[in-house]
């Protein structure tokens, strides 16, 4: 697809086959997916930032946002034909995990791709929770959105890890929630600064993680 398009526009194109393969996946699983907060989306680029609890995040994620996103991702994703070319409509930034530099490069690929006007979410955790509980948050995100000068858009998600991780890798339904949290905007992320930044979203995911999870109970 032409890159003179609006990048709002060329990703909008872009994101509706990824929203059919990942809407055609959840059903499968038979899960329900409940979704708050789409009113919180901005416009234009924003970063989202979510707690990360199993591989259905994803799928969850572009069926759920109704703003489409790039994401990062193991290089040796790069090998899948298809796939590949897909994700790299979709502006994901691969990284070598084999390669110190590589993250310092996925930081800078991903802060390029908010200032070119696409949407990016990253998972700071840095691995999967499988629903043990939110894990301190890295830093590199709040580096990548005071380069970028980008709203922050904080994302709770609970449940995936029952469809997956909690059984062995077996599929099952699970009822998995999302919760879009109202943006943390940039005037806000240039005061608060990296450290307080990464202390400020990870209460606001670990606050709202442990309401979703009280009202189930």
């Amino acid at each position: 697809m032409s890159n003179k398009l609006d990048p709002a526009v060329r990703d909008f194109y872009v994101d509706e086959v990824p929203r059919i393969w990942a809407s055609g996946i959840l059903k499968r699983t038979r899960s329900i997916i409940s979704v708050t907060g789409i009113e919180n989306l901005p416009e234009g680029p924003v970063l989202f930032v979510s707690n990360h609890e199993g591989n259905f995040d994803i799928p969850v994620l572009i069926a759920s946002i109704p703003k489409p996103f790039g994401f990062i991702s193991k290089i040796e994703v790069k090998k899948l034909p298809i796939i590949n070319d897909w994700m790299e409509q979709m502006n994901c930034v691969f990284i070598d995990r084999t390669d110190k530099r590589s993250a310092m490069r996925v930081l800078s690929d991903s802060s390029d791709m908010l200032k070119a006007g696409h949407s990016m979410i990253i998972f700071p955790e840095g691995t999967r929770s499988k629903g043990t509980g939110l894990q301190p948050f890295k830093s590199g995100f709040a580096k990548i959105a005071l380069d970028a000068l980008v709203p922050i858009v904080p994302v709770a998600i609970s449940g995936t890890s029952g469809i997956m991780e909690k059984n062995n890798n077996k599929i099952r339904a699970s009822h998995v929630f999302v919760e879009i949290l109202p943006a943390i905007e940039v005037e806000t992320v240039k005061t608060l600064g990296r450290q307080e930044l990464v202390i400020h979203a990870e209460s606001l995911i670990g606050e709202t993680l442990s309401s979703i999870i009280e009202n189930q109970s």
